[in-house]
């Protein structure tokens, strides 16, 4: 047993890393007003071996406009099924809370749980360009009046993300 941890631990690699996203949208039927969103999402990982990782995303997000605020932490369990000399495709399976505050949304606190795909570009041997793009899967949002329980796929420009990882 000591041998088999060893050679996991041998074989695997920790990577830090995060991302940025950015969105803009239209707030009213004319078009008029346009809210931009921004996130800021520091993560941690753990490889396992070249198809499966784990990892923990933590982060900050904002407007321009409404004064929403927020911040969150997902957990997840990485699988990349394609491998190339220079892009890997993953997806991300994993749960995350997230809790809004000011603007229209005080106190809104939302459950998900679904899949985020996304590609690694390699720069170098430790340095990895990586996009996630959109999600799919269940969220349960509840602020003091009102729950809401939806199921879906999620593209939106706010549900861009892109960062750099570096792999020790």
């Amino acid at each position: 047993m000591v041998v088999a941890l060893m050679a996991i631990s041998a074989n695997a690699q920790v990577y830090v890393g995060g991302g940025v996203g950015i969105g803009s949208s239209k707030v009213d039927a004319d078009g008029a007003e346009s809210v931009t969103s921004y996130k800021f999402v520091p993560e941690v990982g753990y490889n396992l071996n070249d198809d499966w990782a784990v990892g923990v995303s933590f982060g900050w997000k904002g407007s321009n406009k409404g004064g929403e605020k927020g911040f969150g932490v997902a957990p997840y369990a990485r699988y990349t099924f394609l491998h190339s000399k220079i892009v890997d495709v993953f997806v991300d399976g994993g749960v995350g809370y997230e809790h809004l505050y000011g603007g229209k949304n005080i106190d809104t606190d939302i459950f998900t749980v679904g899949f985020k795909p996304g590609l690694a570009v390699k720069l170098t041997d430790h340095l990895n360009f990586v996009t996630h793009v959109g999600f799919i899967g269940y969220e349960h949002a509840k602020d003091h009046d009102t729950k809401v329980n939806s199921f879906g796929l999620d593209l939106d420009g706010t549900n861009i993300l892109f960062g750099i990882n570096y792999k020790f």
